[in-house]
Formats: C-alpha cells, structure tokens, sequence
C-alpha cells in the first residue's frame, strides 16, 4: 500500500477511534435515560438526538461551522480546520446510532436485577456500573462499532469545518473525493477498497454482537 495511503487511513482510523471514545458517556447516558426514564420533553430531547440521521451532513456541518467558527459561542475552542473538527464531526455524526442501538440493550435489562442490587444498599450509580452496565454491553458495544463504522465514512459535515489538508484533516471519503474529482481514478479505486473493506469489517462485527444479544423475560431468563 503506498505511503500517502497508509498515512489517510491511518489518520481516518485514529480520528474515528478517537471519536467512538469521544461519544461512548454521553451516548451511553442517553440511550440509558431513553430507556429507563420518562421526563418533560422526552419527545423533543430524542428528536434533537436524532437529527443528525435524516439532516443533510452538510447542514449538520455548517451548525458545527456556526457554533465554531470565527463568529460563533465556542470561536475560543479553536478547533475549526483542526483534526479536532474531524473528530468532532465524526462524534456528532455518530452519536444517534450508539444511542438506537444501545437503547434496546438497556430495555432489556429485567429492572428486577436492579431493584435487587438496591435492596442491598448499592447506590444508583453503583448498580449501573456493575449490573446494568455490564447487562447491556453487547447492545453498547453493537452501538459503538455502528458509530465508528459511521465515522470512518463521514464526508459532508468534516469537510464543512476541517476542510481537506493533506497530513492534517483529510479523510478517507474527502480524499476519495478529492482523487474522483481531479479525475485520478486509480487512487480513488485504492481509498474506496480500503473505505468498504473497513466499513465491512465494522457494520459485520455490529450486526454479530445485535444477533448475539440474549433476549430477556421479566423473570430475567433467556428466552
């Protein structure tokens, strides 16, 4: 694999690794809140979570550009053609497929288990920790590897607020795009084998862990 190869994927890698650990608390919290709780606003909180799935990426990176751009509330991050506005990016574009996925796996967890746990004196944070937490894993792990196989395919919104300097912000979709454009097919050939090859191998190993996931009755048995 050429050098100038290895180096986008590497870096895409990195960035969508980095994003993945980025998203994991707050989507975890959210899909478990989603799950467990009922609260004002319910309705309105899961619809801006979703937003990401059904805007245009490109909408969705102009919000980040807004908000983080010279002009916006967050300007002193300075994160704006950075490698932390991929992974910003990358996160924001993820975070609404750790949260559909995990969720379930949080419903599943019989509430007896944890009504256990508090009868004998563990504390609400405790009992997720050690019962619900671990109850729910493979929906959270099937969530997480959904998210990252989102993030090494993200374009629209990276390339609104990181742009697509070589060695700094260019991805493995901008650079497909980029080698599409300036008609160098075979390299776009090259990105793109090497773009399914790793969206395949992350979505497969998702859809293993979501079939694997024992369904559970109330009484907490396997079905």
């Amino acid at each position: 694999m050429p050098t100038d190869l290895l180096q986008v994927t590497g870096f895409t890698l990195a960035m969508a690794l980095a994003a993945t650990l980025l998203l994991l608390p707050p989507g975890v919290c959210l899909a478990w809140l989603f799950a467990r709780r009922e609260f004002p606003g319910k309705s309105l909180v899961e619809t801006l979570v979703s937003l990401p799935l059904v805007m245009p990426p490109v909408a969705t990176g102009l919000i980040l550009l807004w908000s983080f751009g010279a002009r916006g509330p967050f300007r002193s991050l300075d994160i704006i053609f950075t490698w932390r506005a991929v992974v910003l990016a990358m996160a924001v574009m993820g975070l609404p497929l750790l949260v559909r996925t995990a969720r379930p796996g949080f419903e599943q967890v019989p509430r007896r288990y944890e009504l256990m746990a508090e009868s004998l004196g563990a504390g609400r944070l405790r009992v997720f920790r050690t019962v619900t937490l671990p109850l729910a894993r493979r929906g959270v792990a099937a969530g997480a590897l959904l998210a990252f196989s989102r993030a090494l395919g993200e374009f629209g919104a990276t390339i609104m607020i990181a742009g697509s300097i070589p060695g700094r912000t260019l991805t493995l979709p901008v650079a497909i795009y980029t080698a599409a454009e300036t008609g160098q097919d075979g390299r776009a050939a090259a990105l793109l084998a090497v773009s399914v090859v790793l969206a395949f191998g992350a979505a497969w190993a998702s859809n293993r862990l979501v079939r694997a996931e024992p369904a559970m009755d109330d009484a907490g048995e396997g079905a």
